[in-house]
Order: structure tokens, then sequence, then C-alpha cells
């Protein structure tokens, strides 16, 4: 819609105006973004939107089938497990705790790995040398190996899984963030800048900061869907989130049980986690096309 103006000046997108105009070009990003929402929604309010007590057991309805199967009930839509409390309601919860925990993760590994980045970055000489083998060797082990190596220290538990994933994490976006500052250190527009006075730090928040959006939308992305697959993993393994916490990968373990049985108590959460990764996914490319094509119209 055309916005009115009395002396008929042209207008102009503000940036993420034009990164927004941009992302929701792609359907497939906006209907990623839908799905995003859902459980983030589901993350905020789950206690809510959960029609039962997660862990309230009823022995008169243990192994309910889901509403799609012929004995199936409304009553517990997605049936109920083997102690008869409501699968529904725990998948909600073990969302919430799943994607929540993702989120909270990336978020500080983000925060922290930038920051530490950027100082890694300005370093030269032995020190930078040091510091470039030292997270180059770091990046060759794969984060999950990293996370149950932390866990195994620390022991079981959802907050010793989020500490030792973050660890598993930072040293990603540290090496991203300085390769990216050393590349643009050399750049004229920060030699301006040292001639005009401005601090290293200055330099950093006001010149290159901005233009680190796209790799840091890049590598959130990409570490965010490793975070959820790595709070399921350990929570499948037991070395996660422990009861009476609900998390996906714990509840997948818990179907394998009766899997045989009832294959939905497996397939039910292992959907959950596929919905949460390819929805992940599907808006970072959206993100990172936006991002790259803003400013051709």
């Amino acid at each position: 819609m055309q916005r009115f103006s009395l002396y008929q000046e042209e207008y102009h997108p503000s940036p993420l105006e034009n990164v927004w105009i941009e992302f929701k070009r792609s359907h497939f990003a906006v209907f990623g973004l839908v799905i995003l929402l859902f459980f983030l929604v589901i993350t905020l309010f789950a206690p809510f939107l959960s029609p039962y007590d997660p862990d309230l057991q009823n022995t008169n309805a243990i192994l309910l089938a889901p509403v799609w199967e012929a004995n199936g009930t409304v009553a517990h839509i997605f049936g109920t497990d083997s102690l008869g409390r409501d699968v529904l309601s725990r998948l909600l919860h073990g969302a919430q705790i799943t994607f929540g925990s993702s989120l909270l993760i990336v978020l500080v590994a983000t925060f922290v790995g930038v920051g530490f980045g950027a100082v890694a970055g300005v370093l030269k000489g032995v020190s930078s040398s040091i510091v470039n083998h030292l997270f180059d060797s770091i990046m060759a082990i794969p984060t999950l190996l990293i996370a149950i190596i932390v866990v195994a220290i620390t022991g079981p538990g959802l907050f010793n899984t989020m500490f030792a994933i973050t660890i598993a994490l930072i040293p990603q976006f540290i090496h991203q963030t300085r390769s990216y500052v050393k590349a643009q250190l050399d750049k004229e527009y920060v030699l301006l800048d040292r001639l005009d006075g401005a601090s290293s730090a200055r330099i950093f928040f006001t010149s290159i900061l901005p233009g680190m959006f796209e790799l840091i939308v890049v590598q959130a992305t990409l570490s965010l869907t490793v975070a959820i697959l790595d709070v399921s993993a350990l929570g499948f393994l037991k070395l996660g989130a422990q009861e009476p916490t609900i998390e996906l990968g714990q509840i997948l373990t818990q179907g394998l049980e009766a899997a045989y049985e009832e294959p939905w108590l497996v397939a039910l959460p292992g959907f959950f986690i596929f919905l949460m990764v390819l929805s992940v996914n599907i808006v970072g490319e959206g993100l990172r096309s936006a991002l790259r094509d803003r400013f051709k119209h």
C-alpha cells in the first residue's frame, strides 16, 4: 500500500524493511517462518496449551491409540504412553525444553563467541598464531563429542547439557568472527577510521559489526540446528534432561520400550525434532538470501 505524502516524496524502505521484502518473496521461507513461530509459541505458552498435566498417570488409559486410529479417542489426540500419560501434553512440554534451551544456547554462544572472536581478530604475532591453531584444532572435533565429554565430566542434567553444547559451539563463532575481522582490518574504510582517531572498539561496533549480520545469521542458523540435534541426542542417550524434566530426546528413548506395538510413541517426537530442524534451516536460508539481495531493488 502506497504511503500518502503531501510533497510526493519517494519512499525508501529501511534496511530491515528491505530484508523483510526480500524474505517474503520466498513462499517456502514464509512457510518455514510459520512453523518456527509455532514452536516459539509452544516454548512460551506450553503449560497453557497442554490439555493435561504431562506427568499425570492414568492406569485406565494406558497405550491409547492416537485419534487417527480406528480405536483412537479425541480425549487424547496423540494417544497415551505406557504409563497412561497424554502424549500431546508431553510433546508440548518436551518441545518447550528442546527448542527453548537450544535458543538460549545459541544466544549465549553468539554473544561470547563474537566477543572473543573480535578480540582474537585484532591480535598479531605469536599470540594470533596460537589462537588460530587452537581454535582450528577444536573445530575439527564434532560438537556432539565435545558435549558428551563435558557432560561425562560434569554429570547428566539439562543445565550441564546446555553448558556443554554452548562450550562446543563457541569456538565456531570465534573462528568465523576472527577470520572476518582480520579480513576487514586491511580494508580502506577501516584505515580511514583509524586516521580519524577511532579506537579499535569503535571501529568494530560502528564499521565492522554491521557488515557481519549475514555471517552471524548463517552461523547462528547452523548452530541452532546443531543445538537442537545435540540436546535431543544427549536426552536420547540419557545424558541430558532427567526426570521430572521433559525433553523430546528423552520422550523418544522412553517410546522405544513400546515402539513395535505403538510406533507413534517414537514417530511423533522424531517428527517434532525434524520439523524444528527443517524450519530453522528454511528460515536461515531465506534470511541469507534476503540479506544478500536486500539492496538489489
